[in-house]
């Protein structure tokens, strides 16, 4: 914990004082400059100095001793559209010293949305981002239709973080063309009052808009994303509606396999660069060591894409996740995988994971690179069945070698032997240390996909900036304490356009994180809770050596916990 706090208040002073001063830290300004030793002073929400003793009185004054202070970590991938109406805090990143987070990425979302259209929105993310469909149901307030209402109404809940909205193209999509926007390109006069709603929300304050190609995306019903199914006469249009205002930035998920880049999407990426003059961060830069040399060749192929304003983006941690055949989303990108998306009751699942004709063609897609590693990578983590008891913590591949029996046949045996309730463990991406020292060095990644809010049964990577701080930088320095809080801080404020935050200055916003960089890091394996609306599981990643987080001047997190302040904004573009 960090020194005791020195109180001041006399109230002679009370009009000439600031609210916060920190004093004796090492400040980390978030350019990638040195670090240098220098108090701040905080007044009205705002870093009002940046300087050695300064000299003021001050409501509190904080002993940032042996501390570094950072600007608040804005992370840019996060799923928290609809956790923001039951927890206005958006954990676990908050508990990571993050300050300011970017949602509606991917192109799904909950807004705009007519109410008959709600439960579509509700299984659009039951299937994308794999949260259940009896946790949006108990905790989405759907007080707003259009996304100009959508800001307000998140705004009303006074959150704790700073909120940052992309339009997602999915519901906008299906807002002008119903249940056609599952199946088809849009007309010439859909597409214009899409791109007109597009351009509201650039209005009201979204910071761009998202889309995807990911044949894992799958909707309502097991059928595409609507988004998907946006023509490149539709995309010109959306493009232009950030062109036309000169501001904004996209977020797309385009490796159809994971880390590759096909020529096909080469050429979307470039055409969306010059119709939009504007930045675009594409998505997944994994590595994988079933195809070694994926990123090395996708980063050689983007280059003349990056050199006019392509970011990839990464995640920094090891992608390890639990699997649940209940929501199999890690199989989302198989084929024989739609019927299970198709029909979600367990009965139907347990039926298509008994058929032979899918046991042959799961066998037959899994021969050619999908990102899926092996069977011994696949761990059973826990059961249900007393009887299964002694598989847990085995390989797939142990196990098949043990009973003589292929690996698809046991992964689905135990499945079903299990009544669909057990989980496994797999481990995919980001995993050879080498690799990913060389993807982090590169300028041009864009370190985030931390999926906050997303895939809430199976993993939790929203911890990763303290990750960052602790494996990268401290243990393996493969990254600069200064270079890896600027990667956090004004890199993807300046790439969004977020303007006053990503630097410790006079006039920012004081949103600040204390640190001790003796003992930052994510603390352990991600966790199970039960705190979902309704009481459904989540997994979680807790932080050490975060002490203290302001956000708009006002401490969130210290000691260890939230405070309870509510001092967040919805940021407008």
């Amino acid at each position: 914990m960090y020194p005791p706090e020195t109180n001041y208040w006399p109230a002679e002073f009370t009009l000439m004082s600031h609210d916060i001063v920190v004093r004796n830290g090492t400040v980390i300004d978030g350019t990638g400059a040195p670090a240098r030793r220098a108090d701040v002073a905080v007044s009205g929400g705002k870093i009002v100095g940046v300087g050695e003793n300064i000299s003021t009185v001050a409501r509190r004054t904080l002993n940032a001793e042996g501390l570094v202070v950072a600007p608040g970590f804005i992370d840019p991938h996060t799923h928290y559209d609809a956790q923001i109406c039951w927890d206005g805090a958006a954990t676990p990143s908050s508990w990571h010293g993050v300050t300011s987070v970017v949602m509606g990425n991917c192109g799904v979302g909950i807004a705009p949305c007519r109410p008959q259209a709600r439960e579509i929105a509700m299984k659009d993310l039951v299937n994308v981002e794999a949260i259940p469909f009896e946790v949006l149901q108990a905790g989405i307030t759907w007080d707003w239709e259009t996304f100009p209402q959508y800001l307000d109404a998140a705004a009303r809940r006074k959150p704790a973080l700073n909120l940052a909205f992309l339009a997602p193209l999915t519901p906008f999509r299906h807002y002008v063309m119903g249940e056609a926007s599952m199946e088809r390109a849009a007309t010439d006069e859909e597409t214009q009052k899409i791109k007109s709603l597009v351009g509201e929300a650039l209005d009201a304050g979204a910071f761009g808009f998202s889309s995807t190609l990911l044949n894992q995306h799958m909707g309502y019903g097991g059928r595409p994303l609507a988004c998907r199914n946006a023509s490149r006469a539709e995309l010109k249009a959306y493009c232009q509606a950030l062109r036309e205002r000169g501001k904004g930035a996209i977020e797309f998920a385009m490796t159809r396999q994971i880390a590759v880049l096909e020529d096909e999407e080469l050429e979307l990426l470039d055409f969306m660069l010059d119709e939009s003059g504007r930045p675009i961060t594409f998505i997944a830069m994994f590595d994988r060591d079933d195809l070694p040399e994926a990123v090395r060749e996708t980063l050689r192929k983007a280059a003349p894409m990056i050199a006019k304003g392509a970011r990839p983006q990464t995640s920094p941690l090891p992608l390890t996740r639990e699997v649940n055949m209940r929501s199999p989303f890690s199989f989302a990108a198989f084929p024989s995988f739609k019927r299970v998306f198709e029909d979600k009751s367990k009965a139907a699942q347990a039926a298509v994971y008994r058929d032979p004709a899918f046991r042959a063609q799961f066998r037959k897609e899994l021969e050619r690179p999908l990102a899926f590693g092996n069977w011994a990578r696949i761990t059973v983590h826990e059961v249900s069945s007393a009887a299964l008891k002694r598989f847990e913590g085995r390989t797939v591949a142990d196990i098949a070698a043990e009973q003589g029996k292929d690996g698809v046949d046991v992964f689905l045996d135990l499945t079903l032997q299990d009544d669909l309730e057990n989980e496994f463990t797999m481990q995919s991406f980001n995993t050879r240390i080498d690799r990913m020292a060389e993807i982090l060095n590169d300028r041009s990644v864009l370190i985030g996909l931390g999926d906050g809010g997303a895939h809430l049964d199976m993993l939790c990577d929203a911890g990763y900036p303290t990750y960052v701080l602790g494996t990268w930088v401290r243990e393996r320095k493969v990254l600069s304490l200064e270079e890896a809080v600027r990667r956090m801080t004004s890199d993807p404020a300046d790439f969004f356009g977020i303007k006053d935050r990503g630097r410790i200055a006079s006039g920012m916003a004081a949103d600040l994180v204390l640190f001790d960089p003796a003992t930052v890091g994510a603390a352990g394996r991600p966790e199970r809770i039960y705190d979902l609306p309704g009481g459904a599981k989540r997994m979680v990643m807790r932080s050490a050596g975060i002490e203290l987080t302001l956000v708009n001047g006002v401490p969130t997190w210290e000691g260890g916990a939230l405070t309870g302040a509510a001092a967040g904004a919805v940021l407008r573009s």
